[in-house]
Formats: structure tokens, sequence, C-alpha cells
């Protein structure tokens, strides 16, 4: 694997405010991960002039609709050069088959991942929509879909780690949000782990927004977690 493992949420609002990050970190420190409030606010736009500082852009806007309609935005992403898309597992095989098919004429394919469970949901918050309350098998099931369909790895909870790892083995990608530095605040994530014990566990990127965003020293932030990964 090449590159850094690091991935870090641009958790902003405008694209000014993530501009004025990426000049402040450079591409061999980390990825920039553009989800929904940012992509809204900004657009395309802003993924073109990220990529052309040399950043791989990971794009999370959680694609779930049905099969066409997902093919299709999966193609304008691989237009945009993206380096990684996702998809929400619960939107069934045909929808991420079709996924899969539409990013594979293209001249840089993205890495197509499936989101599984959100990390800010509990088995409480799994029942109430109906789906089963045990969260880890929940998520191993998306996970099972997800490579049955070809995808080239899932975006799970740093606690699902260890047992996605032993059934699909190395080369299915585990991408964790949820990565919360010792004596950080959690904020609205439900299952998570520190940079150390992730990376142990067998991640293969780490997913970072408000730890490094929100901290005093951005950069400094982002050069701590880098450590921490780096010592496990």
């Amino acid at each position: 694997m090449t590159g850094s493992r690091l991935i870090v949420a641009l958790d902003y609002a405008t694209a000014d405010e993530a501009l004025k990050f990426a000049a402040r970190v450079t591409p061999a420190q980390c990825r920039l991960k553009i989800g929904l409030e940012l992509f809204t606010a900004a657009g395309p736009e802003l993924v073109g002039r990220l990529a052309e500082r040399g950043y791989d852009v990971f794009l999370d806007l959680k694609y779930h609709d049905i099969p066409h309609t997902v093919a299709r935005a999966c193609a304008r992403a691989a237009e945009l050069g993206v380096w990684m898309v996702t998809v929400h597992t619960l939107g069934g095989n045909d929808m991420l088959r079709a996924a899969r098919e539409a990013g594979a004429g293209a001249r840089r394919r993205p890495l197509l991942v499936g989101v599984t469970m959100l990390t800010s949901l509990g088995p409480a918050d799994a029942a109430a929509i109906g789906l089963p309350s045990d969260v880890a098998r929940q998520v191993e099931r998306l996970a099972g879909l997800a490579r049955a369909a070809g995808l080239d790895g899932v975006v799970c909870s740093p606690q699902e780690l260890q047992a996605l790892r032993a059934r699909f083995g190395k080369d299915f990608l585990l991408v964790t949000p949820g990565i919360r530095p010792a004596g950080t605040a959690a904020d609205d994530q439900r299952r998570t782990m520190t940079p150390a014990e992730a990376v142990s566990l067998g991640s293969d990127f780490l997913v970072v927004g408000r730890p490094i965003t929100r901290a005093a020293d951005p950069p400094a932030a982002l050069e701590e977690i880098r450590r921490q990964m780096a010592a496990a």
C-alpha cells in the first residue's frame, strides 16, 4: 500500500476553510475526505482544486438510490478524478454491482467502498429502524454483500475490524471512521477506538475529522495521530 493511511475528514462549511487547511499540510501526510456538507457547499470544483494540489480525494457521499442513478453518479465521480468513493450497502446487490461496473471503464478507476452501519448508530438505533440490534453481525452481513458484488472494501467502525479482517482477508479494504485519540471527545460517534488500536487490528485507512480540524493547531494534531499510527 502506497501513500498515507490517514484520511482527514474536511469537516468545514466552506471551500475556503478546506483549502486553508490543505495549504498547511501536504499530500504525503494525509488524504482528504469531502463529505455531504462540504460537497453541497463547494461542489465538484473543490475536488478539482484539491486534486491539483496533489491530494487523493475521498468523496464520501454514500450513494444510495436505484441502480441506474447510482451508476451514473459513480461514473461522474470517476470523471472528477476522485481516489475513493462510497456507496451504501443497504442499496442491495444490484445497486452495488451497477456502481462497480460504472467505474470499471474510467481512466483512473476510483476505489469503491461500501458503507455498512454508521458509526453513530448503536443497537437501539438499529432496532428502531427495523434492523437487527446486533450491529456487529449486521456489519459483517453487509460487508459480505459488498465483497460478493466486487467492491474494494467497506467502511466500518474500528470495533468490527478484527472480525472482518479474519473473514475477508488482507485484500479487502477496511476504512475506519470513529477514530478518536485518547483523551478527546467522542462527539456523536458511538463505536470508537484510538489510532493505535485501529492500526493494530488491521485498519487500512483511518478517517479522522474534528480531532484534527477543530484542534487549536491542526497540523500538530495531525502529526500526533501519525506518530501514534506509526508506533502501532
